[in-house]
């Protein structure tokens, strides 16, 4: 294999309390507190995260986890949510697997997996201390859409937006 080459992650469904992914989510809490100091307090249940209105999934290296993301159905109250938004959430990779290709895996699984249960938007807020999820959001055709939820009045948030439609 050439050097520098990245295998593949390789993603798969999981419950937002299975171990592994809780594992994932507070690796997130803790970059979160490294950069703005505290963790995302965005109110999150796992249902939330089970069909047929959300999904979880965990990226896996050699049977490591080393990634994560899920995304939820909104259907409203407008004018923060229209019918048919999924929003994503806790979307990482682990700093060792970094650069490598699989956030973009990762967001291509939790679109494909939104589209299919009939989402027609994804949304999602980051924060402008992260430039470089916020570079990857915009390479991928995501666009800025106004805040939403619990973000509306942080100044340090920043949402994006992107069809699911084909």
């Amino acid at each position: 294999m050439p050097s520098g080459y990245a295998l593949p992650v390789q993603v798969e469904i999981t419950p937002y309390d299975d171990p592994d992914a809780a594992k994932l989510i507070a690796e997130v809490q803790q970059e979160y507190v490294t950069r703005y100091g505290d963790h995302d307090g965005t109110p999150v249940e796992p249902s939330e995260f089970a069909p047929p209105r959300g999904l979880f999934f965990v990226g896996y290296l050699d049977g490591t986890p080393v990634a994560c993301g899920g995304w939820r159905a909104h259907d409203g109250p407008a004018p923060e949510f229209q019918p048919g938004d999924a929003e994503m959430k806790r979307l990482y990779v682990a700093e060792r697997a970094r650069g490598n290709g699989h956030a973009r895996a990762m967001i291509e699984a939790l679109e494909r997996s939104a589209r299919e249960a009939g989402r027609l938007r994804m949304i999602l807020e980051t924060g402008r201390k992260q430039p470089e999820a916020i570079s990857l959001y915009r390479s991928i055709g995501y666009t800025p859409i106004p805040k939403f939820g619990v973000y509306h009045d942080d100044p340090l948030s920043i949402c994006f937006g992107k069809a699911l439609t084909e």
